[in-house]
């Protein structure tokens, strides 16, 4: 089975936690609470499983393995000693949710979702993949771009303690210990309204932990990975052409066939530049061959901009807190107040400060 996409979800979480506190069972909101506990139910204690004979090898090594980084979480990089990750969950399916995606033909804008008081995100979630393609469809048919990616891993924010997925375990092991430490960082904080900043916050929080994990145990650094590497330039490929598209968008007297053409020629530029890494550096590694073998528009291409967007800024706000993250967690709180507007600006600024 291959390996899924990374993605994560909590708008589904949050606003079933909501519903769940208050009884209702309708609608997409009882979808999603009925989602919610049918994963909480399958629960099993890890430290049972560890301790089971009968447990498989690898899996116990894993589960161990996240025991230890759940610990580790906690006592050097200052995250919650909550309930998250002490528990798994065996699925009978590749994802536990499915996100859908939106975005206007000729905007980079995301459509939003909002919850009343959760506010506003840049996807909504479904337990159910036909209802996600369903709501992909509808959004379709008003002529938005759309996109339905599936889910291996999910914070609910602290509502409820967070299984480890069996959807987790098709990463390598940094990748899983990685997500584990992202997740725990959207319990420390999250930003209600403001999913580029969450993501981009917890991607960082991610990368930096398992970095400091790695040198707690004396093993190379998986920041100079050859995997890391390719995800980087991955990421360098989508801001590329997101660049150039949000260009192409601003020229707002251009008629709507020719923005179509050129949008279209933008796309093509950009399978064209993967093909030839395909064919040169990468010529044996096909791990993106999925992502390109799909349709590709403004909403495929949502999800790289919203976790990866300002994590150079964020790694500027962790060396000015000289790598203290409790420190650095209160510049984040303190950053988090500012108005959206003004939050971004620092952001950009840091980003700048990066490219220089």
């Amino acid at each position: 089975m291959a390996r899924p996409p990374r993605g994560l979800i909590r708008a589904a979480a949050t606003a079933a936690a909501a519903l769940l506190l208050a009884g209702c069972q309708l609608g997409y909101f009882g979808h999603l609470a009925r989602g919610q506990m049918a994963v909480l139910d399958a629960r099993q204690p890890i430290e049972a499983l560890v301790a089971d004979a009968d447990t498989d090898p690898e899996l116990r090594r894993r589960l161990a393995m996240v025991a230890e980084a759940r610990r580790f979480a906690v006592t050097a990089l200052a995250l919650p000693d909550s309930d998250s990750y002490r528990s798994f969950v065996r699925l009978e399916r590749d994802y536990v949710l499915w996100n859908v995606f939106a975005a206007p033909a000729f905007s980079l804008e995301p459509h939003r979702w909002c919850y009343l008081f959760y506010g506003c995100f840049a996807y909504r979630g479904y337990y159910d993949e036909a209802l996600a393609e369903g709501e992909a469809e509808r959004l379709a048919e008003t002529g938005l771009d759309v996109h339905v990616g599936g889910v291996p891993a999910y914070s609910t924010l602290g509502w409820f303690d967070d299984p480890l997925l069996w959807s987790m375990l098709y990463w390598d092991d940094d990748t899983l210990l990685a997500t584990v430490f992202h997740e725990l960082a959207h319990e420390r904080f999250h930003l209600a309204g403001d999913t580029a900043f969450n993501e981009s916050f917890a991607t960082f929080v991610g990368s930096e932990g398992l970095r400091r994990w790695a040198a707690a145990r004396g093993v190379d650094a998986p920041d100079t990975s050859a995997g890391r590497q390719r995800r980087e330039r991955f990421v360098g490929l989508i801001q590329e052409t997101r660049d150039e598209l949000a260009a192409l968008y601003a020229q707002d007297d251009l008629p709507a066939d020719t923005m179509r053409r050129r949008k279209a020629e933008i796309i093509a530029a950009l399978r064209a530049r993967y093909r030839a890494l395909r064919e040169g550096p990468w010529a044996d590694f096909a791990g993106y061959d999925r992502w390109f073998a799909e349709p590709i528009n403004n909403a495929k291409l949502l999800p790289v901009g919203l976790y990866h967007r300002w994590v150079p800024a964020f790694r500027r706000l962790f060396e000015a807190a000289d790598g203290d993250w409790p420190a650095f967690y209160r510049t984040v709180e303190a950053l988090g107040a500012l108005p959206s507007d003004a939050r971004a600006d620092v952001l950009d600024a840091l980003l700048s400060r990066e490219a220089d």
